[in-house]
């Protein structure tokens, strides 16, 4: 049975085998392990693995449509006959999601691939370098998994694939990721490139995983344990140490064409060229308006109360941007109020109305006009690549500032508010904002917030601050049920591993 087990390996592996002709022979018979081994293009395999990262971080519809869409910083009016998508997105911002919600459904099966693709190139005996690469690949994307789902399926390198995948819940799962994560971490390079997973991207989300020990334990009521809050300060000052990471003058620096060659901020994205890449710049085409450069789709936008976070000298709200403004008319960060083109001549929508975006969307949030909401250009498109098609900004995962701020919480939560203000007044001067006088649990959430909005981790930091199921505004003026702490297991998961149960209240 085994035998039989590695060929379906190979073939399960999304076409990530290249140029296998020995496996072809064998495709009709037994292919030992050793066999399987021999062939194997651990290369291809391991490209492949980075590359089943586009669609479930790349997309607007992938792990951005449960972390954002549902929290305070990002909402999906129907704008006439646009984005209705059978209130797919309404259902997620108001918190009135089940079982069959198509965005649930696909991300848990998007993020389980990468699980399954990783997991499968530790079949191919890969040497320890690449080993420690799919190990912590896998971690990160189990860490989203385990986040949304509070449930992850894995198998070990080798197990028989007919055989229901064990499943790992809450801190066990934690612990899991945390495993791996240090196991690799000896084996993971220094002085890679951001877009491949290095010693200090392990590092990071080993610091992510300790903070969040206590909200994996109970997320309605998170305990912080002293001891969890020193190992996360732990691995944030190995990175913060090691000098290789700095916040840069320009904070859309790190999010524009060139930005993993050009930024010191980026510790893990994935890597995008043109002709070969994901939907990054759905983050600009999804809220920019048809009749803009260049031409928007129109939908998502920001709550009012989220714009109002930020201060008017705080950079992170946009400002104009080379190479971008001058040519389109169009700023970076949040657009709102008349927009314009390249020459400052008004905009108008399409039913000749001058082109306003107003702070205010109705909580009716089905048969919109074309121009409500605050919309968000969070990446800086490249005019050259966009006309071609594509986008070549290499999405962000994980960044500098996420350790800076992670250390700061720990601190915080260790009753050093002293430090922790010290850490975040230093970031804030670096983007422009004035100092806070104090820190709390609510500006340190808020701060958060602002530097991390679009970027798929709200709705996670929310929890951990007890924040996610209150109030936040008029499209969602009142406490969700306790349920919506997590996403429901969809039912077709359900339905072919008997080993996962129902989240409670679904």
């Amino acid at each position: 049975m085994k035998s039989i087990v590695i060929a379906a390996t190979c073939w399960m592996g999304v076409g990530l085998l290249t140029g296998c002709t020995k496996l072809d022979e064998k495709l009709n018979a037994e292919l030992t392990l050793e066999q399987a081994q021999e062939i194997a293009d651990i290369n291809g395999l391991l490209r492949g693995c980075y590359n089943s990262f586009r669609g479930p971080f790349q997309d607007q519809t992938g792990v951005f449509a449960l972390q954002d869409m549902s929290s305070d910083d990002c909402i999906g009016p129907t704008r006439g006959g646009d984005w209705d998508d059978n209130g797919v997105w309404r259902v997620l911002h108001t918190h009135n999601w089940d079982p069959e919600n198509q965005r649930i459904r696909e991300n848990f099966n998007n993020l389980l691939q990468i699980v399954f693709n990783t997991t499968n190139l530790l079949t191919f005996n890969p040497s320890e370098q690449a080993a420690a690469q799919a190990y912590a690949l896998r971690a990160y994307a189990m860490f989203y998994v385990l986040d949304l789902y509070n449930q992850v399926p894995v198998r070990e390198p080798g197990e028989n694939l007919l055989k229901d995948p064990e499943v790992l819940v809450g801190t066990e799962a934690l612990s899991k990721i945390i495993e791996d994560l240090e196991a690799a971490e000896a084996n993971l390079s220094e002085t890679a490139p951001p877009t491949q997973a290095t010693k200090w991207m392990a590092k990071t989300m080993l610091a992510k995983a300790y903070l969040n020990k206590g909200v994996y334990a109970n997320r309605l009521a998170p305990t912080f344990d002293a001891a969890d809050m020193d190992k996360v300060i732990q691995y944030c000052d190995q990175v913060i140490n090691s000098g290789k990471f700095k916040l840069e003058d320009d904070y859309f620096l790190s999010f524009t064409s060139a930005n993993t060659e050009n930024s010191k901020e980026i510790i893990f994205a994935n890597k995008n060229d043109i002709g070969d890449g994901g939907n990054v710049r759905f983050h600009y085409y999804c809220g920019t308006h048809y009749n803009q450069t260049p031409s928007g789709w129109n939908g998502f936008a920001t709550l009012a109360n989220f714009y109002d976070k930020f201060e008017a000298v705080d950079q992170r709200i946009g400002k104009a941007y080379p190479g971008f403004t001058n040519l389109t008319g169009m700023r970076v960060g949040f657009l709102i109020g008349q927009q314009f083109d390249e020459d400052g001549v008004a905009l108008k929508d399409r039913s000749g109305n001058n082109l306003v975006f107003s702070r205010d969307i109705a909580p009716v949030l089905s048969g919109q006009v074309e121009t409500p909401g605050i919309r968000v250009v969070k990446y800086v498109p490249n005019m050259t690549d966009d006309l071609a098609g594509t986008a070549s900004n290499d999405y962000v995962l994980l960044r500098y500032s996420d350790v800076l701020l992670m250390k700061a919480e720990a601190l915080f939560r260790k009753g050093n508010t002293d430090d922790a203000l010290d850490i975040v007044n230093d970031l804030r001067a670096k983007r422009g904002a004035t100092s806070l006088a104090s820190l709390t649990a609510d500006n340190l959430l808020d701060e958060r917030g602002r530097e991390f909005y679009w970027e798929s981790w709200r709705r996670h930091d929310m929890i951990r601050f007890g924040k996610f199921l209150a109030p936040y505004g008029p499209t969602k003026p009142g406490t969700s049920d306790n349920k919506y702490i997590v996403f429901p297991i969809p039912s077709n998961a359900l339905a072919v591993n008997p080993n996962l149960t129902q989240n409670p209240g679904y």
